[in-house]
């Protein structure tokens, strides 16, 4: 029976509460510094909060401190990796192998997928170094995933399954530093890839140039939904599956996750082999929906092949959910509500709901899908308690000699037992029931009763506070659901010389961006059919320009199916 670790992601310790709540096996979060996220850094003491909630459950922590670092942080860097792991922290997501020379605790380090995780070479590489689990590339087909879990099979796999896309190759996006001096190496990305831009076509025979599109999106990529193949993921070797979005809100974590939760489970029923790496059930008081939740519409992104639904090149907003075609519409509609379409300009146009009865139809007609990117109701119920996370558990009163034994066992086989002495005492009416009722009274406490199992030779009476005061005791004994580190690290001998990586510049100066995606691809222009493309690209006619003037010189490298993007000097 193979482990399946749900990932959820936390801007903060209450959503990462939600997420445990909601049925996640594990929690990624960012500290106060050296995460990929700037601006989703939270303090110790709410990571070790966490971390308590989290363990009745068996459910991982996981801290990220994946950018990289500047010789002088390198310090900081270590005694943050050691307050983290004093804090109970269960693995560390780092991205620069200079950590790997410092004097670091005995912690499981997963390789972040800001590594640029492509090929299986460097999973070997990566399982050399003696990292405990590699986060994939996003930009992989199925079959390369399996590939990748067949040639290193000891190493434990991790893949996006959901949220918002890079259209960079991770780790390799110079982008938001060369235009806005803000590195995404370093947890500040400007979010270059969701700006306007012209496309433009230079026709050098003519001496002119063409605007072939005017101020489209075309580097936002749709966000990831692959709900359809987690179980294909599974069976190709991928043990952990993560939903991106260390900055998204309270309410899209409860509803992402549940879903996720939701999914697996049906698989697990039907798949005996799978089960999933936490204990305790979560009970959902809400039906989730992704497209609920912010998004820009889905693609699977390359899990299947290349395709030509990557993009949004209309708007980097939420469009939400599909409610209807034109004018007509196919669900309620509420006060309050949000929607949208794309007009006859090719522009995302909104309005809001005040009066459902009056306000639809909106004046002019739809000549589109229409969207509903803010459900005012399925907000509401979100901003409420949604979920109950509880691990089941049985009792046992025996007597002894001089009192009488108490122990409770948690569904996964974890126990704790107290002996206390107390007279054996006839009582004058039947026990066995009100013991049962006092005992399985749980409380708040991340426990449900499933059992009670009372080994008595008479009726004997024992007051409820008695009980109640031993249920607590025994509580408190239970041990943790997870090992320590300490006994899951792996212990590979680290190649100390082998660690001095280079910083990631590209090879050449103006290259700010390599990727699998392709704008002429996805507007139906690949000239790649029948050709034969040099190996190092063919020098491309095409040019990106922002509102601003800048302009980017697309290369394609046919032979490789990856698009370039260099930086120019001039603005025109």
């Amino acid at each position: 029976m193979r482990a399946i670790e749900l990932l959820a992601p936390a801007r903060d310790l209450q959503t990462g509460i939600e997420a445990i709540r909601h049925g996640a096996d594990a929690v990624y979060i960012g500290a106060a510094m050296f995460g990929a996220r700037a601006s989703a850094g939270n303090s110790l003491e709410d990571i070790a909060e966490l971390v308590r909630q989290a363990q009745p459950f068996g459910v991982k922590i996981y801290a990220t401190l994946n950018t990289l670092l500047r010789d002088e942080e390198l310090e900081e860097a270590r005694r943050l990796a050691w307050a983290l792991y004093e804090a109970g922290v269960d693995a560390l997501i780092i991205q620069d192998l200079k950590l790997l020379s410092l004097d670091l605790p005995l912690i499981p380090l997963h390789a972040s997928t800001q590594m640029d995780n492509q090929t299986a070479e460097k999973v070997e590489y990566l399982q050399e170094l003696g990292f405990s689990q590699t986060v994939l590339a996003r930009e992989l087909t199925l079959d390369e995933i399996r590939e990748i879990h067949e040639r290193v099979p000891q190493m434990p796999l991790e893949v996006f399954i959901h949220g918002a896309i890079c259209v960079c190759y991770n780790g390799r996006c110079f982008a938001s530093e060369h235009c806005f001096g803000r590195s995404a190496n370093r947890g500040e990305c400007a979010q270059f890839c969701r700006l306007p831009f012209d496309l433009i076509e230079r026709r050098e025979a003519e001496g002119e140039e063409k605007v072939l599109l005017k101020q489209k999106y075309l580097l936002s990529m749709r966000d990831m939904n692959r709900s359809k193949d987690l179980e294909s993921l599974l069976d190709a070797g991928v043990t952990c599956l993560k939903i991106e979005g260390r900055l998204k809100d309270t309410a899209y974590v409860k509803n992402i996750t549940a879903y996720y939760r939701q999914q697996l489970d049906s698989i697990f029923r039907r798949r005996p082999e799978y089960c999933r790496s936490s204990i305790g059930k979560a009970e959902i008081t809400f039906t989730p929906n992704p497209a609920k939740s912010f998004n820009r519409l889905f693609t699977d992104y390359f899990l299947h092949g290349r395709t030509s639904d990557m993009a949004n090149i209309y708007t980097p907003k939420s469009m939400g959910e599909p409610i209807g075609w034109r004018n007509e519409v196919t669900m309620p509609i509420h006060n309050g509500d949000g929607l949208c379409f794309i007009n006859e300009n090719g522009e995302l146009e909104g309005f809001r709901v005040n009066n459902a009865m009056k306000d639809f139809p909106p004046h002019g007609e739809i000549k589109g899908e229409l969207y509903r990117n803010h459900d005012q109701q399925f907000e509401q119920l979100l901003s409420k308690p949604t979920a109950t996370r509880k691990v089941g558990v049985k009792w046992l009163l025996q007597e002894t000699v001089n009192g009488f034994l108490l122990r409770m066992t948690t569904e996964d086989g974890k126990s704790a037992e107290q002996n206390f002495v107390y007279p054996h005492e006839a009582a004058r009416s039947p026990q066995h029931e009100q013991i049962a009722q006092q005992l399985a009274r749980l409380g708040d406490t991340p426990y449900t009763c499933t059992a009670v199992d009372i080994e008595t030779t008479d009726n004997w009476f024992i007051p409820r506070s008695v009980l109640a005061e031993w249920r607590r005791i025994v509580i408190c004994n239970v041990p943790s659901t997870q090992p320590s580190p300490k006994d899951i690290i792996n212990n590979t001998t680290l190649h100390i010389n082998e660690l001095i990586e280079r910083q990631r510049k590209p090879d050449e100066p103006n290259l700010l961006m390599i990727c699998r995606y392709c704008i002429r691809h996805e507007l139906g222009m690949c000239k790649k059919s029948g050709e034969q493309r040099a190996e190092g690209g063919e020098k491309s006619n095409l040019f990106l320009r922002l509102s601003d003037g800048q302009r980017f010189r697309l290369q394609f490298d046919c032979k490789r199916c990856q698009m370039r993007i260099y930086a120019l000097n001039n603005k025109n």
